[in-house]
């Protein structure tokens, strides 16, 4: 691809400052080969409400499962933690979990939700203070992979990590392995706690990730209505298909945006043509053997303790210690 012109490259920048790194990045991202987009572009507003549909769907097993296993454990869980311990909750969404873990506690010293989507994060932090008003709550907005600034944690407080839903599978796992290093930054030797998604039969996988009611499907365009809302994007958001497949040998879901016709993106200055079949690489979704995730968890500096798991063993709860 030819270098932007120069009046592109200063949209591109104007708009970079304007939308947090979302123009940069999905520029970059239909440039590169394959084309490929972060996943956490899907939760803006809009994004974030379908993820909450999507939770809910018969399919989709990981969210009832884990809530399943947090209120059945919650007991030996509030064990590891501790009392008086402050939760850092990455990727919060609606801060619907953490309920069940604050009553299990004993005596929290505080909760910080953090994610990318401000205005539903705000929403759902507010609602959450309303029900535990002796519990600080303090909801940061920004990117959890990246470095960011938490508020400080109460003199003789220990700090947790929350990391439920499965979301780790998002990362490579040599990503994976970063990000848990540098959230042991944050926690400062506290622990953390959780959510990993286990391998099993991939017809099951298969229906959670493409749902009757096609709400994943528009959980998935929904990130190239946001660039036509927020970069301008000219792009047909309807001619591309979703699909999403299991690939055995790596162990994960992909989610992908496949064009159905001969088409093209245009978007601060730059051209980006489809023919049909080529695809918008946008998610990975990891699962992992509990064995195979104790040793990555192991390079990440940590000492995996107790494991919870449903009666299925479909999905399981990870207790880290900072080694």
């Amino acid at each position: 691809m030819d270098r932007p012109p120069a009046y592109a490259t200063s949209r591109l920048a104007r708009s970079h400052t304007a939308h947090g790194g979302f123009a940069r990045d999905f520029v970059e991202g239909l440039a590169a080969h394959p084309r490929r987009l972060a996943p956490k572009y899907f939760y803006d507003t809009a994004g974030s409400a379908l993820f909450d549909h999507i939770c809910a769907l018969p399919e989709y097993y990981p969210t009832r499962t884990e809530i399943g296993i947090l209120r059945a454990c919650s007991e030996d869980i509030a064990a590891c933690i501790g009392p008086g311990a402050q939760i850092v909750e990455f990727g919060a969404g609606s801060v619907l979990k953490i309920r069940l873990l604050l009553d299990a506690l004993h005596s929290p010293a505080g909760f910080i939700p953090i994610d990318i989507s401000g205005e539903h994060l705000h929403a759902a932090a507010a609602a959450l203070q309303r029900d535990y008003p002796a519990i600080p709550i303090e909801p940061v907005v920004g990117d959890f992979t990246a470095p960011i600034t938490l508020p400080a944690c109460p003199a003789g407080a220990r700090r947790v990590g929350f990391f439920p839903g499965s979301s780790l599978g998002n990362f490579e796992p040599d990503d994976a392995i970063r990000f848990l290093r540098h959230a042991a930054e944050n926690l400062h030797g506290g622990g953390m706690l959780i959510g990993i998604d286990l391998v099993k039969d991939p017809a099951r996988l298969h229906a959670a990730y493409n749902d009757a009611a096609g709400v994943t499907a528009a959980f998935n365009r929904n990130v190239l209505v946001r660039a036509q809302r927020e970069l301008g994007a000219e792009l047909a958001p309807e001619r591309f298909a979703h699909y999403a497949f299991y690939n055995a040998p790596l162990r994960r879901i992909e989610m992908h945006l496949v064009s159905e016709t001969s088409q093209r993106i245009v978007v601060l200055g730059r051209r980006f043509d489809f023919t049909p079949g080529d695809t918008l690489h946008t998610e990975n979704s990891y699962k992992y053997t509990i064995d195979d995730f104790r040793e990555l968890a192991r390079s990440a500096g940590y000492s995996p303790g107790a494991c919870w798991c449903d009666p299925d063993r479909s999905f399981s709860l990870h207790w880290l210690a900072m080694q």
